[in-house]
């Protein structure tokens, strides 16, 4: 049987590749960009927008959710969702850091 050796790793490093798994499908994207353009929460928007299932849209906003990127409530029938700022910050600067590391760790003699 196979072992997880996720626990292995970093809560930090874990967090950020939650972060990282949910932002790799572009309708994930695509919502983030919605949702960043508005000043409020977005109701049933996000369907109409994107070329995609009502019931597809609803498992890639479960996806952002479980990464903490996206917020949603639901009254009766009616879901709304925005943008987990805080978290989404916390995301921007986690990947700004492992990236500026990588690229100041970066050499020339490689294969």
């Amino acid at each position: 049987m196979a072992l997880n050796k996720k626990e292995d790793f970093s809560s930090k490093d874990q967090e950020l590749a939650s972060f990282a798994k949910a932002l790799s499908h572009p309708a994930r994207i695509a919502i983030i960009k919605l949702l960043a353009q508005q000043n409020s929460c977005i109701c049933g928007e996000i369907v109409e927008v994107l070329p995609l299932a009502q019931s597809t849209v609803s498992q890639h906003l479960k996806e952002l959710q479980m990464a903490g990127l996206v917020k949603g409530t639901i009254d009766g029938t009616k879901s709304c969702y925005c943008i987990n700022w805080e978290n989404l910050e916390k995301c921007i600067q986690e990947f700004t850091g492992i990236l500026n590391t990588l690229d100041e760790q970066k050499t020339i003699a490689c294969c």
